[in-house]
């Protein structure tokens, strides 16, 4: 399973949300390129960047961060802001692994559908923000109205491959993951799903990959001291 260290930024800072309320942001590191380095060293080889500022107002205002996080060595899958086909061209110029299409993939799923033809499937990854099963968008403040696991199925039809699923009443609680909907998000799905929100533990990692999962996203609980790294990539196996 692949461990993604994760970086949120807001106003070029590294931050982290509770539940993903924007009341609550908090800075919890000096500065993204050094962050990145001390995820590399501990053996990362993949980082998961959010840009908050993008995700909320559609607008993308941290991109030469993510270009000087990209020469730390880490690939990178980003998301946040990424709504057309023009928002894809820029964020791989900055040297993104991987581009997560959010909001978008529920207002305008046929740009998911374009996205995946003109790059690959390895290059494309949705994520679907849920809140009690239901999709959220504009980061995670409006309902959408949708089902998460019909959204993923839908998703899947149009050649999805990769899908990130946070649970919002996990994110940033360190309570663990949302085991029962990540369970069923794989029998739904043939897609590989990375967990994201609630990981407190290395026990936590150990338990989401025998469940089969592809990946998933450390944050809090690393900025915490409650994860160890470097363990948890041992553990994961090849990255």
């Amino acid at each position: 399973m692949l461990i993604f260290p994760a970086i949120d930024l807001k106003d070029g800072k590294v931050v982290r949300l509770y539940k993903g309320d924007f009341a609550t942001v908090h800075q919890v590191a000096e500065d993204p390129v050094s962050t990145a380095r001390l995820f590399y060293d501990a053996g990362a080889r993949y980082l998961h960047m959010v840009d908050l500022d993008g995700a909320r107002d559609g607008r993308r205002k941290n991109s030469e961060i993510v270009r000087a996080v990209s020469e730390a060595g880490l690939k990178i899958e980003l998301g946040g802001g990424i709504r057309s086909m023009a928002d894809l061209e820029a964020v791989f110029a900055l040297g993104v692994w991987r581009a997560v299409i959010g909001s978008a993939a529920v207002s305008a799923p046929d740009f998911v559908r374009q996205a995946v033809a003109a790059y690959g499937p390895e290059k494309i990854a949705v994520g679907i923000d849920a809140k009690d099963g239901t999709v959220r968008t504009a980061g995670w403040m409006e309902d959408a109205g949708l089902d998460c696991l019909a959204f993923a199925k839908k998703m899947e039809g149009m050649g999805v491959k990769y899908i990130i699923f946070t649970d919002i009443d996990t994110d940033g609680t360190l309570e663990g993951p949302s085991w029962e909907r990540l369970a069923a998000l794989q029998k739904a799905v043939g897609c590989s799903v990375t967990a994201s929100g609630g990981v407190s533990s290395n026990e936590d990692l150990r338990r989401l990959g025998e469940m089969g999962l592809y990946g998933a996203i450390v944050g809090k609980a690393w900025y915490t001291g409650a994860v160890d790294l470097a363990q948890a990539v041992r553990e994961g196996g090849p990255q």
